[in-house]
């Protein structure tokens, strides 16, 4: 799905399919503020522990407000076995100024 990019800019990842699950990495209060319509929120400082809840065969696209620690979540599954995950490069932050609907904090 995501072929050898494993960063996507904003208009890739708002265009990609409804299969795909974008995962938001970020913490509870900054879910509130902003986030991306069908986002699924597992915080990062919980992924490890949660990791069972995602569905190994389902493209994932993280992202968090700049995509550092979005990154760092994309690593973490790929050392589990997580083959078709992506990033959104430059985060909500990023996202936000494609879609206005998505405040900026």
């Amino acid at each position: 799905m995501f072929e050898d990019d494993i960063q996507l800019d904003a208009e890739a990842f708002q265009a990609l399919p409804e299969t795909v699950l974008r995962l938001d990495v970020r913490q509870p209060w900054e879910h509130e503020l902003a986030r991306i319509p069908g986002s699924v929120l597992i915080p990062l400082n919980v992924l490890e522990a949660r990791v069972g809840e995602l569905d190994r065969t389902r493209p994932v696209a993280i992202y968090c407000h700049h995509g550092a620690r979005s990154m760092q979540a994309l690593r973490f599954l790929q050392s589990l076995g997580f083959l078709e995950v992506a990033n959104l490069r430059g985060g909500i932050n990023a996202y936000s100024r494609l879609d206005p609907s998505v405040p900026t904090y």
